[in-house]
């Protein structure tokens, strides 16, 4: 159902220098089904509203549903989430041996953003890898839904620094991040009406299969 690129050594490259890799046509093929099952599931998820103590650029407010959820009701995300030509690409691009993560909670989660100000603030993952599929987002970057991300940064504060970096995505894209080293963010809808709904799939390799803080960067 996704239209995997052909491995090059260009994407290890760039991903292996940004911390992050798009991938434009990802979902092109599968985005009416994901769209209907992404609606489906939002019917079961909950509210996030808060912010991380000390750490007052890194809100949530935000509908979120789980894995351990998403796991017993979509067996249309499952087979995704274990296709192996997936996985593999995602190891190749990524210079390790990805393989899928254990823990429930954070396997695959689904995010989202649909009211005036709802942001998901700064945070890294656990683990490390992080493939990011889009079923609705701003068309406009002034609306807001904006990834801004920094490589390697040395904390969360660099993202308040001019050296920050901005991705916009728009439905059917996706994106690979280096979620572990990658200080990241989406900045805050900045429109009534707007939307962005994403299924976040974390990999890991096989010993990182433990979290240090579960729920710490894609669910909460």
């Amino acid at each position: 159902m996704l239209f995997l690129p052909e491995y090059t050594r260009a994407l290890s490259g760039r991903f292996s220098a940004d911390g992050y890799l798009p991938l434009p046509g990802l979902l092109p093929p599968a985005l009416r089904a994901l769209r209907a099952e992404a609606a489906r599931l939002e019917r079961l998820a909950g509210r996030r509203d808060f912010a991380m103590e000390c750490m007052d650029s890194s809100p949530r407010h935000m509908t979120t549903l789980g894995g351990h959820v998403i796991a017993r009701e979509s067996p249309l995300i499952m087979r995704l989430y274990h296709d192996s030509g997936l996985i593999r690409l995602i190891g190749r691009v990524a210079g390790m041996r990805a393989v899928p993560v254990r823990e429930a909670l954070e396997r695959h989660v689904l995010n989202a953003l649909h009211r005036d100000g709802e942001t998901h603030g700064a945070h890294t993952d656990d683990y490390p890898l992080a493939l990011v599929m889009f079923t609705e987002a701003p068309e406009d970057p002034a609306d807001g839904g904006i990834l801004e991300y920094i490589p390697r940064a040395d904390g969360l504060c660099a993202l308040d620094t001019p050296v920050v970096r901005r991705a916009h995505h728009r439905p059917g894209e996706g994106y690979l991040l280096r979620s572990d080293t990658t200080a990241h963010r989406v900045t805050p809808l900045r429109r009534p009406g707007v939307r962005r709904t994403v299924f976040n799939f974390a990999y890991t390799t096989s010993d990182r299969q433990q979290a240090a803080t579960p729920g710490a960067g894609r669910l909460y």
